[in-house]
C-alpha cells in the first residue's frame, strides 16, 4: 500500500533515545483490525494501552460511519470498560440516531475474539453552518514556540518506548514531574493507523487523554489515580497539529477526583475535557 498524501512528514526526524520507534501508533490490515505498537503503552502496566490513542481510534470510527456530509463533532463520551491491552483490537459501530442535521453514533471498541467490548464511544454530530457573527472566540495559551520541552523523568518505566514519546510536549506551565495543573501544547509525530492521515480531533484525542497525568496532584510511584471515563465537548472542529490543553486535577476525601482541562488549537479555544478518578494508593 502507498503512504497517504503528506503521510511521510509525520515520521520523525529528530534523534531518539531508542533505537528503534515504530512508525505508527497503530497497524491496520485487510480485515478492519488494528494492532497497536509500543507507542501506545500506558503508565499502569506496561502491558496496557494508553487510554488516548484507542479514543482517537474510536472517533475515527465514528466520522467514518457519519452519514451528515461536511458534518462535525460535538461531544464525544468515552467509557473505559477494561483496560485495553496492547494486542490485535477490533472497532464496530451503530447509529443510534440517524438524522439530516444531528446525528447520534456509538463505537465499541473489543479483543479480536469478541469477547467482551473494553472501551465504548458515544457521539453526537451535527451539521456544520457559518455563523462568525455570534461566536465567542477565546485565543489559545501562549504559543509552543515559546513553551519548554522538558522530559517525562519519573513516567513508569521509563526504559521502555511508550505513548510519552508518541508526542511532542511545550509545557508553558507545569510539568510531568511538577505536581498540580499544567498547561502543554503537544504534537502528535506518528500517524494514528499507518499509512494514512491523521485528522485534528483524531490528534487532539490522542492528547486529550493526557490532562489527568498532566496536572497529576499524587506521586506515581506510591498512588494510583485512574480515569474510568472521558467526555469532550467541542465548541468548533479542531484545525492543525498543534493541541493543548490547560489541565486541573481536584481530589475528593472517598477515593475519587476529577480532572477538568480547556483544549486549545492555534487558533483558540476549541471545547473542555472531564475525567472521573478512580484514587487509591498503590499496593506494594
Amino acid at each position: 500500500m502507498s503512504p497517504a498524501p503528506g503521510a511521510a512528514r509525520w515520521r520523525r526526524t529528530r534523534p531518539h533515545r531508542f533505537p528503534r520507534v515504530p512508525d505508527a501508533l497503530y497497524e491496520s490490515d485487510e480485515d478492519g483490525r488494528f494492532s497497536p505498537t509500543e507507542l501506545t503503552r500506558g503508565p499502569w502496566n506496561p502491558d496496557h494501552q494508553h487510554a488516548g490513542p484507542p479514543a482517537a481510534l474510536l472517533a475515527r470510527a465514528i466520522e467514518g460511519a457519519s452519514t451528515i456530509a461536511a458534518g462535525q463533532t460535538a461531544r464525544l463520551s468515552f467509557d473505559i470498560l477494561a483496560p485495553v491491552p496492547i494486542a490485535p483490537l477490533a472497532v464496530a459501530t451503530r447509529t443510534l440516531r440517524a438524522g439530516r442535521r444531528i446525528e447520534q453514533i456509538e463505537a465499541t471498541l473489543s479483543g479480536t475474539d469478541g469477547d467482551k467490548p473494553l472501551m465504548r464511544a458515544t457521539a453526537w454530530r451535527m451539521r456544520t453552518l457559518e455563523s462568525p457573527e455570534v461566536a465567542t472566540p477565546e485565543p489559545p495559551p501562549p504559543s509552543h514556540a515559546e513553551a519548554r520541552s522538558v522530559g517525562f523523568e519519573g513516567w513508569p518505566g521509563e526504559d521502555e518506548i511508550a505513548y510519552r514519546d508518541a508526542l511532542e510536549w511545550h509545557w508553558i506551565s507545569g510539568s510531568f514531574t511538577d505536581p498540580g495543573p499544567a498547561c502543554v501544547w503537544t504534537r502528535l509525530s506518528y500517524p494514528l493507523v499507518a499509512e494514512t492521515e491523521t485528522s485534528p480531533l483524531e490528534r487532539l484525542l490522542v492528547m486529550a487523554d493526557a490532562a489527568s497525568g498532566v496536572s497529576a496532584m499524587l506521586n506515581w510511584h506510591e498512588w494510583l489515580f485512574v480515569n474510568l471515563d472521558l467526555a469532550i465537548n467541542l465548541e468548533r472542529p479542531p484545525r492543525g497539529e498543534w493541541m493543548a490543553m490547560d489541565a486541573q486535577t481536584r481530589i475528593g476525601d472517598t477515593g475519587a477526583g476529577q480532572c477538568m482541562s480547556v483544549l486549545s488549537d492555534g487558533l483558540g479555544r476549541v471545547g473542555t475535557s472531564a475525567q472521573s478518578l478512580l484514587v487509591e494508593r498503590r499496593r506494594n
